[in-house]
């Protein structure tokens, strides 16, 4: 089934706490008839709106596509967290591409955190970007993996933001007696997603992009220039950046046998008032070294908002808080019963390596997507280094197209059923702690 409807009705945001406390305009018109543009975009989440506003601030004339509306996908529905890095250590990463290459694409990773703090400084204030991200680790030889990874990043990149939590600090900040050390990284931070994705839609079209929604893109014609077609109309561009993530249909096989898409859940509880500190001693997010990873952070009202992941089929359970709500309270006893108001799932997307997959697929075709559970920072970088590239600029893309991203075994045709394999075994390992 086609993955942007196998979940959700058409144009309908999730009915999630985001959605709730956001200023949702009205709907944007569809594409109706043909159009010509500089850029066409397919997408408007994260990466699809900053490679729009990169390229329309640049005076291109940029027409932006998504099947639903601004911000409907993951960029949307995500645990608003701001990673440091890549969803791989950093010294694996220099391992892999050697140090000078590893070196780069570092730096842009920090760049896309400065890129969102300053959006959100500037533009989008509402969406609350507050600084601190802590990991938990579940055993001490973790712990000490950790300890080693922000040791070596302080030697080699001289980041100076992270301190090494051992078991009493990561308790204290973190109040779950499961960890058994940590780290807190106070260059990321969390945010309220829908929200800063909405700002991005404002901001894209007051630089001069035009986004239509309800506008589904089922097909590309590659050449120059290439051709996206759509029920009701098509649009002919110089250039083609497809950023639909983990909600891109098959449009393209390269992409198709490198990028899959999975699912993820987030429970919201009711307000906690004073309780919250009975969880976590500062308003942080925090993330753990689970597989199946649990990540969590307060809202503003005091919610605790708790994600993990545990669904490896197509379409959604049945029942999305009654997992989440037992994996909250295993963690944290002391908030057993606390009522559940919100529950969501949404889509992402992960490759072989959880590294993002940045790539031209024609010389005036580019994609971004798979950033594999970092991609409220990386997203945003992604998009605007496509639309650097777009406008004649390729250093900083060509950087990150070099993350190593092979094909899924068998392509697209089996990367679902042996991603399913993987993380059933890894689900499996997460409940017997081996």
């Amino acid at each position: 089934m086609n993955p942007l409807y196998r979940n959700d009705s058409p144009g309908t945001y999730p009915a999630s706490w985001y959605a709730a406390t956001a200023v949702i305009g009205p709907e944007r018109a569809a594409l109706a008839g043909d159009a010509r543009a500089d850029l066409a975009i397919v997408g408007a989440g994260f990466t699809g709106l900053w490679a729009a506003l990169t390229a329309a601030r640049e005076g291109l004339k940029v027409i932006v596509l998504d099947a639903h509306r601004v911000g409907f996908g993951a960029s949307g529905r995500n645990g608003g967290q701001v990673h440091s890095g890549y969803n791989m250590g950093q010294r694996d990463l220099a391992r892999k591409m050697g140090d000078g290459p590893a070196r780069a694409v570092w730096d842009l990773s920090e760049d896309a955190k400065t890129q969102v703090r300053h959006f959100c400084a500037t533009h989008a204030p509402e969406a609350r970007y507050l600084p601190g991200m802590a990991h938990g680790e579940y055993s001490a030889s973790e712990a000490r993996e950790i300890a080693a990874e922000v040791e070596w990043l302080s030697k080699t990149y001289g980041t100076d933001q992270v301190t090494i939590l051992d078991k009493s600090a990561m308790q204290a900040l973190v109040k779950s007696h499961l960890y058994e050390g940590g780290s807190l990284d106070m260059s990321g931070g969390h945010l309220h997603p829908l929200r800063y994705a909405l700002a991005l839609g404002r901001t894209a079209e007051a630089a001069g992009a035009i986004i239509y929604e309800r506008t589904e893109v089922t097909g590309l014609t590659k050449g120059t220039p290439a051709r996206l077609k759509t029920p009701k109309g098509t649009v002919t561009a110089d250039h083609i950046i497809l950023a639909g993530n983990g909600y891109m249909p098959n449009l393209d096989d390269q992409i198709a046998a490198r990028v899959m898409p999975i699912n993820s859940f987030i429970a919201a509880t009711e307000p906690l008032g004073d309780r919250w500190t009975d969880v976590l001693a500062q308003d942080i997010a925090v993330s753990d070294s689970r597989f199946v990873v649990n990540y969590y952070r307060m809202s503003e009202d005091r919610r605790f908002l708790f994600g993990g992941r545990e669904n490896y089929t197509i379409g959604f359970p049945s029942d999305i808080a009654g997992a989440l709500k037992t994996r909250m309270e295993t963690l944290f006893p002391q908030i057993k019963g606390v009522r559940i108001d919100y529950a969501w799932g949404g889509t992402l997307a992960v490759t072989m390596t959880r590294l993002p997959y940045i790539t031209r697929t024609a010389p005036n075709v580019l994609s971004g997507g798979g950033y594999s559970g970092h991609g409220v920072a990386l997203a945003g970088i992604s998009g605007r280094i496509m639309a650097e590239a777009v406008l004649g600029q390729a250093g900083r893309f060509d950087v990150m197209a070099k993350l190593p991203v092979p094909s899924f075994p068998g392509g697209s045709a089996l990367r679902t059923p042996l991603l399913t394999l993987a993380m059933t075994w890894a689900a499996l390992r997460d409940r017997l702690g081996i």
